[in-house]
């Protein structure tokens, strides 16, 4: 299964779909599902594909091997004249983000290690934060060693930061948040907690974040399929 790690060894994209209705996010895991296992690209190295659970939407975590493998994927015939009318027809929006992973922390029942695969039950968060350009690392340092706290959460699995790169569909700076819970209950009750109740150290990191971000959107999602090349 997929792996995530700051080690810079892979450009990761994540490709956001965003549609008004549960029938188009069947028929948008059905095609992502037939491209990720046709998937034979130079420079590809895996995709994970997300089932959007509190909006309809969908998410494909992607691994590359450089940008000039992703841009020569983008210039394909099949990519511009069969894979884009496709999607753009049952979507409402479509997020293309390149991204380099930065930060990770996991639970210690990780090991070190946050995998993705729907052999996994985890309850997956993406939070998609713009940011002004001079304050990207600020943020990056706010939402990812800034909340170490979150190893003390209960229902908390991982962590990781993506530093935005450049994207197509998003325009100015940005940084994504990828969470890993144990269900969505720990999630709730998470977020439901009081701020008078929340820790010092929560609410400084939280308010730091709330200086820097200038928009924020997200979603959560299950993961469905998995594929990589070394399969």
């Amino acid at each position: 299964m997929p792996k995530i790690a700051a080690d810079g060894k892979y450009l990761t994209v994540l490709n956001l779909f965003s549609t008004d209705a549960p029938e188009k996010q069947d028929s948008l895991l059905r095609a992502m599902r037939e491209i990720v296992d046709a998937a034979a690209y130079p420079g590809w190295i895996s995709s994970t594909v997300h089932s959007g659970q509190n909006s309809p939407g969908t998410a494909n975590f992607i691994q590359w091997r450089s940008s000039e493998d992703l841009e020569a994927r983008y210039a394909g015939e099949e990519f511009k004249h069969r894979t884009v009318p496709l999607f753009t027809e049952i979507t409402t929006s479509i997020r293309l983000l390149q991204n380099e992973v930065v930060y990770t922390a996991q639970a210690p029942e990780l090991k070190g290690v946050t995998e993705i695969s729907p052999t996994r039950d985890d309850y997956t968060v993406i939070d998609i934060l713009k940011v002004a350009e001079n304050d990207q690392a600020d943020l990056i340092e706010a939402v990812g060693a800034g909340q170490e706290w979150l190893l003390e959460v209960p229902g908390f699995r991982s962590n990781t930061v993506l530093k935005g790169l450049r994207a197509r569909g998003l325009e100015g700076s940005f940084v994504v948040v990828y969470q890993q819970w144990a269900d969505q209950a720990s999630y709730d009750a998470f977020q439901a907690v009081p701020e008078d109740r929340r820790s010092a150290a929560r609410r400084k990191s939280e308010a730091r974040v709330a200086e820097l971000v200038t928009e924020r959107d997200g979603n959560t999602y299950r993961v469905v399929h998995t594929r990589s090349a070394a399969a």
